[in-house]
């Protein structure tokens, strides 16, 4: 709940000046209700009472249409600020889930379904509207404008002010019980939307393999079963809403019911009260509670905004990021590194990697693990000096990747360090880190659009036509470009060209060569490829290395024996390191991988 307050302070503290003018314009739409309601009665006396001519009460009526227009000018300011209000805030709070996925670790960024956070990026935060456009205006209305017309009532007539004094608190009370009901109700609502949208996404990206092994009438199913319970949801919601404006109904109308009998009694039966009086009085009564009705229908809709706002909190504070998102866990360890930077101002001023040369990294008793009592990642002190080819090997499941993750950035450990060219890791400027950093995986992202965007992608900046053929020469690509109807300009991507597995790795050299980054990351990326495809990539990242320190999650016994340093994982720990020929001699272990390898067993 201190993220949600946290939230919403924020949103209000930026919609400060828009609420004193809100402020304003109630006061002066109060004052414009009363008006009208006093020219209207005065208007009716004059006409039908005393029998005036008509030129004698034309400035009055000329007065009560100005009065008349002025509230419409006024009802209609206070909407508009509203609608102002709600598209700040959606923007702020959209900007501000916007900022939480593309800045959270990886474990964030993993967790959860997709759909589920488009639901909450668009939908939820779109919901948040009601809260701003109704809710806020009607509530600013009901805390001022009942009261100026209370007290007028009590001016003209005390028993009426009393009785409305009396009957109003029902209204609200009644708001408060139907609210709370709202707002859980309205949780369940977004629940089952995240549900509905995740199982929908996770359907139509996986519909091949479904059909496949004949599973889409049970994922039919599940999507129905999802969709059910999203309705059922929003019917309970709408059941409220019903059932809340019936009952508020029923207390305004029985309210004014009564103060109308009353006045009724005083003006017909025992004759102490002036037509004028009465009917002015007659006239504000509806508008008094027509308002606090409006708030109860307005508080409503606010309850859902606040399940739907609830929800957006709970993912920006569900996950640490490197901006400090999160408050426990290993994201705490990262933000307390990241609080550290005032003291290490050297460390802070520096480039991430120098003038763009090769890094020296150092891990220094790195621990991590994803969740409490889960596999964990240990090292000791390991240096790899700048320039190096350093290889992780390891059997299948032993923590290669994720020791992978942490040496990028990606990963944050829980304790220890890791160091780059002497000052930690995690004291780096994240967008200056990842300008020097290229990160090649086994299956590289291919964006919808040309083949050109797509290599441009690496370089961070405006590139020519010629630097991106240039990169596509040294990747191996001008071949593959050459094929294709239009060249570069080829739409690849969903919607566009599929790429094969080594066009996809050969793209992601393109997009490095692009960067020229100083360390490079390699998650074996030519392990299931032919070997003429697997050749132009080594040549290629061979090209790609000699300016810049190489990291390898290694699989193929060749990348092994070429590497100047090598990190044996075993378990989650990092057991050895050394050359390949000092492993063999005194790593069994390693020794046995080798074996199975040049026996062609599994690889590695």
């Amino acid at each position: 709940m201190k993220r949600k307050t946290s939230l919403m302070s924020q949103q209000m503290s930026a919609q400060r000046k828009n609420m004193v003018l809100l402020a304003v314009l109630s006061l002066a739409l109060g004052a414009a209700i009363i008006s009208q309601a006093a020219l209207l009665a005065e208007a009716v006396q004059r006409i039908f009472v005393e029998r005036a001519s008509f030129s004698s009460v034309v400035l009055l009526l000329v007065t009560l249409l100005a009065a008349m227009a002025a509230r419409t000018l006024l009802s209609y300011g206070n909407g508009k600020i509203g609608l102002l209000m709600a598209a700040d805030a959606k923007r702020n709070m959209r900007a501000a889930v916007l900022r939480h996925l593309t800045h959270a670790d990886m474990p964030s960024a993993l967790s959860g379904q997709t759909g589920g956070k488009v639901s909450i990026a668009l939908d939820a935060v779109d919901e948040a509207d009601s809260y701003f456009s109704q809710y806020m205006p009607r509530m600013m209305e009901a805390a001022m404008i009942p009261l100026m017309i209370l007290a007028v009532a009590f001016f003209q007539h005390a028993n009426t002010g009393f009785i409305m004094l009396l009957t109003a608190p029902f209204i609200p009370l009644f708001m408060i019980l139907v609210g709370l009901k709202t707002k859980a109700k309205s949780e369940q609502k977004y629940e089952q939307l995240a549900e509905f949208s995740g199982t929908f996404l996770d359907s139509l990206q996986g519909l091949v393999t479904l059909k496949l092994f004949g599973r889409t009438r049970r994922q039919q199913q599940e999507i129905e079963r999802s969709s059910i319970g999203y309705r059922d949801a929003t019917m309970g919601i709408l059941q409220i809403a019903f059932t809340n404006t019936f009952m508020l109904e029923s207390i305004v109308m029985l309210s004014i019911g009564i103060v109308a009998l009353e006045l009724a009694l005083q003006l017909l039966v025992f004759d102490s009260l002036a037509f004028h009086t009465a009917f002015f009085l007659l006239l504000l009564v509806p508008e008094y509670y027509s308002l606090l009705k409006n708030t109860g229908t307005a508080f409503h809709s606010g309850r859902t905004s606040m399940g739907a706002v609830r929800k957006v909190d709970e993912m920006l504070a569900g996950a640490s990021s490197r901006s400090g998102l999160a408050d426990s866990g290993e994201g705490a360890a990262a933000t307390a590194g990241t609080q550290a930077m005032a003291s290490k101002d050297g460390c802070r001023a520096a480039p991430a990697v120098g003038s763009a040369l090769p890094p020296a990294l150092e891990l220094s008793h790195v621990r991590f693990s994803y969740a409490p009592e889960s596999f964990e990642i240990k090292t000791g002190r390991i240096a790899i000096g700048p320039g190096e080819h350093t290889a992780i090997v390891g059997k299948s499941g032993s923590g290669k990747t994720t020791l992978l993750n942490l040496l990028s950035g990606l990963l944050h450990p829980a304790s220890g360090e890791i160091l780059v060219n002497g000052c930690p890791l995690v004291e780096y400027d994240e967008a200056s880190w990842f300008k020097h950093v290229s990160y090649i995986t086994q299956h590289p992202y291919i964006f919808a659009g040309t083949f050109a965007e797509n290599i441009a992608i690496g370089a961070g900046r405006s590139v020519s036509r010629t630097e991106i053929e240039q990169a596509a020469k040294e990747a191996g690509l001008a071949a593959v470009a050459a094929q294709f109807e239009q060249g570069f300009d080829t739409l690849v991507g969903e919607g566009g060209r599929g790429l094969s597995g080594g066009e996809k790795q050969r793209l992601a050299l393109a997009r490095a060569f692009l960067k020229r980054p100083a360390l490079i990351l390699f998650d074996e990326p030519t392990v299931g490829l032919d070997l003429h495809t697997e050749r132009i990539l080594q040549r290629s990242i061979a090209a790609l290395a000699e300016t810049a320190t190489m990291i390898t999650v290694a699989h193929r016994l060749h990348t092994i024996r070429d590497a100047d340093k090598l990190l044996f994982i075993e378990n989650g720990a990092v057991v050895d390191s050394g050359s390949h020929e000092e492993l063999l001699k005194r790593l069994p272990p390693y020794a046995e991988m080798v074996r199975v390898q040049r026996k062609g067993g599994m690889a590695v």
